[in-house]
């Protein structure tokens, strides 16, 4: 199985802006309880855009799926700040 065809870019490219955007709303007075809820949202936006735009490699077939895996990528993004913390907390 090519991994190409798993939509593994596509997701990891959700979840990279999703972290991106995170990281510029830390550095504003909001408070980061929000950025779980954010991401995820963010995510859930950009699911359907992939799908409509028709990337090959986007491993949804209909807008109600493409707006989980977008939910679940921007979800991710939280869970990727959240595993450096931790590692770097012990450090």
């Amino acid at each position: 199985m090519d991994i190409s065809s798993l939509g593994v870019a596509s997701v990891a490219a959700i979840t990279v802006i999703c972290f991106l955007v995170a990281q510029v709303v830390k550095a504003t007075s909001l408070d980061n309880k929000w950025l779980p809820v954010i991401c995820g949202v963010l995510g859930g936006i950009l699911g359907p855009v992939a799908l409509y735009y028709h990337i090959p490699e986007f491993p949804a077939t209909d807008y109600f799926t493409a707006v989980a895996v977008g939910i679940v990528s921007g979800f991710a993004a939280t869970g990727i700040n959240q595993v450096y913390k931790q590692l770097n907390k012990g450090a």
